[in-house]
């Protein structure tokens, strides 16, 4: 953290999930690195898989971006925006 502050440099950290099947309600996805994992970190971004192709990407915590989600399509062209339909934003 001290030579990010220093030098200004992203750092992107993964982590994976796993399901919690005791959960009836909610999200029964938990991050395996815990907490500490999450307290590391300034924004954290979700990012699963959509129908049809497509990853949703979902803004968990950040402190200057609200709470949202966005759908996106990874092509030979690289990242593309997914115009979604009424059955789509109802699947996210």
């Amino acid at each position: 953290m001290r030579l990010t502050e220093a030098f200004n440099l992203p750092v992107v950290i993964t982590n994976q999930v796993q399901a919690n099947p005791a959960t009836f309600f909610g999200d029964p996805n938990k991050p395996t690195g815990g907490n500490i994992m999450a307290h590391a970190s300034t924004h954290r971004v979700y990012l699963r898989k959509g129908g049809k192709g497509t990853r949703i990407a979902t803004i968990i915590d950040s402190p200057s971006l609200p709470e949202n989600k966005t759908r996106f399509k990874i092509t030979e062209k690289g990242i593309e925006d997914v115009q979604e339909s009424n059955e789509d934003a109802q699947e996210a």
